[in-house]
């Protein structure tokens, strides 16, 4: 097995662990007998990544990180999915989202909002009885 590439992030081989078992599900005997789905788990906690790289994988991904995949007849291609969604969700876990910059209400906005008042407050005015004071 090769060492999984994560952008500029490398985890070696030796700390991924893959299993094979029958996928089930249609197929007849070559589904029943066929060792073909293929579960690729991932150790973070024991892991040798970068102290800051662990703990932003560990807060989004927990200790352990498990894909499986099942869809194909062909164990080397569901391996290669497996490893695909691995790097796939590392990936996202450790994609750092951007700040949201305040800012302020458009002057068009403003001004919507203050024709609003200007045209509700009218309506109500116009409901009231006549008033022979003024």
């Amino acid at each position: 097995m090769e060492d999984l590439v994560v952008g500029d992030l490398i985890i070696p081989a030796d700390e991924l662990e893959e299993r094979f078992d029958t996928s089930g599900g249609p197929g007849g005997q070559h589904a029943n007998r066929s060792n073909t789905a293929v579960t690729l788990r991932f150790d973070i906690a024991k892991s040798s990544l970068p102290e800051e790289v662990r703990a932003r994988l560990l807060a989004r991904l927990g200790e352990m990180v498990e894909v499986r995949a099942s869809e194909s007849r062909s164990q080397a291609r569901n391996r290669q999915t497996a490893r695909e969604r691995m790097e796939q969700r590392i990936a996202k876990a450790l994609r750092v989202p951007k700040r949201r910059k305040r800012t302020g209400p458009t002057r068009r906005s403003l001004e919507d909002r203050l024709a609003a008042k200007r045209a509700r407050s009218q309506l109500k005015r116009s409901r009231r009885p006549p008033n022979d004071h003024d």
